[in-house]
């Protein structure tokens, strides 16, 4: 990446990496101050780094702050958005590399603005990861729908509506962060050969061993408040068992950030800014891991002590 514009997506994203570190640092480092109850300072703090069952048990939230809530349920608005809006850029993106097409002419002021510009000899292999990482962004997105519509069962939690409208951002964001990815001289119908390298196959490899295993977990989450028929008896939480949670509190969302890695490995382990995306996933997931595993230590006095929160015998 060279020049001043294209900088800008991988400050954006370390600035976000930083506020998030900096809510997990104060999280842990100044619970006395953030345990003084539901207002303030500290109410507005907790309202918005926690969602669902982590909402609870911090004190009670003034009425101004309940109004600013919607259901948690309401995550699934987030996929659909990722699924259209990914989608769309991954036509666009097949259309200009594959079909003669071009990409129209907004995001090609918005590809030049911020897109990377490479002399790199290996350039058909970087055109070709990023519409590998583009591909893989949008059948992430279309199996975390598809686990929120007929897998997960969710409870009456609620999220604040800040964290909501940030959902629709993000995945607008990080899709079009991988669009941007694409050399600026998109060939627009030019002859294009797909040269698969070792590290794609690598990445794709990780990519389906994390989301095998985030499917698994999410399966086990869900089958604690079903019966064996299949049909939901409770809203209830429970302590999981089996799959990576035999390790920690929250291992998909420890499998969330294996699979922005494996996409990493997939766009050649060079990418800068990808690894900026990848460094604000890793502290969003770190935080919303600890507020859980607190949740799970408050809430159920066996639950396992060799449990980790996030990452297996680190964190």
């Amino acid at each position: 990446m060279t020049g001043a514009m294209p900088a800008v997506l991988g400050a954006a994203w370390s600035l976000l990496a930083a506020a998030f570190l900096a809510a997990l640092v104060l999280l842990r480092r100044a619970p006395a101050w953030l345990s003084g109850g539901g207002g303030g300072v500290s109410g507005l703090f907790q309202d918005l780094i926690r969602y669902g069952k982590t909402k609870g048990g911090y004190g009670q939230r003034p009425a101004w702050l309940r109004l600013l809530q919607v259901p948690k349920r309401w995550f699934t608005h987030f996929y659909v958005v990722s699924v259209l809006w990914n989608g769309f850029l991954l036509i666009c993106l097949f259309q200009a590399e594959f079909l003669g097409g071009s990409l129209p002419s907004w995001i090609q002021h918005m590809h030049h603005a911020l897109g990377r510009d490479s002399q790199s000899e290996d350039m058909e292999s970087q055109h070709f990861s990023v519409f590998m990482v583009l591909l893989l962004l949008w059948l992430h997105s279309c199996r975390r729908l598809a686990e929120c519509l007929w897998t997960s069962v969710f409870s009456n939690g609620v999220i604040h509506i800040v964290q909501y409208c940030f959902g629709f951002v993000y995945y607008i964001a990080v899709g079009s962060t991988v669009l941007c990815q694409v050399p600026t001289n998109v060939r627009n119908g030019e002859e294009f050969s797909a040269q698969i390298c070792w590290y794609h196959i690598i990445g794709v490899t990780m990519y389906i061993w994390a989301s095998l295993h985030q499917h698994r977990c999410l399966v086990i989450l869900a089958n604690l408040r079903k019966s064996k028929s299949g049909k939901v008896v409770s809203l209830n939480h429970s302590v999981p068992f089996g799959d990576w949670f035999e390790r920690v509190s929250c291992p998909h969302y420890f499998a969330e950030v294996l699979i922005y890695v494996s996409m990493g490995v997939t766009l050649g382990l060079h990418n800068v800014t990808w690894w900026c995306v990848v460094m604000y996933v890793l502290f969003n997931q770190a935080l919303a891991a600890v507020l859980c595993h607190e949740f799970y230590q408050k809430n159920f006095s066996s639950y396992p002590k060799h449990r980790k929160a996030f990452i297996p015998f680190v964190f």
